[in-house]
């Protein structure tokens, strides 16, 4: 098959980095501008890497929110172009039609819509994802792609599979959601006056209340706003903060109902020394 020539939206792409480098330095393929949206493309700050992520569907990004809560996950790149030489030979030996531009008719840089770099025990992984609804795995264009896609990580030794609605547990995804902010709680309204030993303070009397699990959440948080002198609301941030640092560990498959009494499974950080844990 002779080679194409790139396409200056290609090349331009290339200059600019995209699909190049990995961590803080990873710049995704396609970014929200660059495609025709429904209303549901989102960026976020992430956590374990500080970078904008770019996300162009509910589902990637309720699956970025898993990626990013788990233990192993140490990079995560969405929008990672496949190498277009590569996914052209594979359509024409399928005899399958390569994904084009719909006004130009030329081939398109195929992406993969995450891959996902995993750590354990001293070992590194990788993985490639690919986000779509059930309900358009029905779809025979759709499985075509997914056939290229599928043949490509193959001859790259990469696992590959599609994740679904299904596998996304909804709880979890929505209850990582609410805490993800709340990570650095300086940035949050109301704490920049205290001092790291006074929310260290806050902090061992919340979960000492929370570990009595004789008081409902509201109650929990009156009690700590109350001792504290806080306005309405910053104990739920405190909360928050300390469920998204993993400081405690509670049911995130359960949704987060402040009229109920949580059960702590873990108290993971120890607080009585009042080291720098914030």
């Amino acid at each position: 098959m002779a080679k194409r020539k790139r396409t200056e939206s290609i090349e331009k792409k290339i200059k600019d980095g995209r699909g190049q480098g990995q961590g803080i330095d990873y710049k995704p393929w396609l970014k929200i501008q660059d495609v025709s949206s429904l209303g549901r493309s989102t960026r976020l700050k992430g956590i374990k890497v500080p970078r904008q992520y770019e996300f162009l569907s509910d589902l990637e990004r309720n699956y970025f929110y898993i990626l990013e809560f788990s233990d192993y996950v140490v990079d995560i790149r969405e929008q990672y172009p496949l190498n277009g030489e590569d996914t052209l030979l594979i359509a024409e030996e399928l005899s399958l039609d390569h994904p084009k531009h719909p006004k130009t008719q030329e081939p398109i840089i195929m992406t993969t819509d995450f891959i996902v770099t995993t750590e354990r025990n001293d070992q590194i992984l990788h993985t490639a994802r690919t986000l779509k609804y059930k309900n358009d795995l029905a779809d025979k264009r759709v499985l075509e792609k997914f056939e290229i896609e599928r043949r490509y990580w193959e001859r790259q030794g990469i696992d590959w599979g599609i994740v679904t609605e299904e596998e996304i547990p909804k709880n979890l995804a929505q209850n990582i959601a609410l805490i993800h902010r709340y990570y650095e709680l300086k940035d949050i309204e109301g704490f920049q006056e205290f001092e790291e030993i006074e929310i260290i303070d806050m902090s061992i009397h919340m979960i000492n209340l929370l570990l009595r699990e004789t008081l409902s959440l509201k109650e929990v948080f009156n009690q700590v706003e109350e001792d504290f002198g806080l306005r309405i609301g910053m104990a739920f941030s405190l909360y928050k903060h300390l469920l998204v640092r993993k400081c405690i560990q509670v049911d995130l498959k359960e949704a987060i109902d402040i009229r109920k009494i949580v059960s702590i499974l873990a108290v993971v950080r120890d607080y009585s020394s009042k080291e720098d844990a914030m």
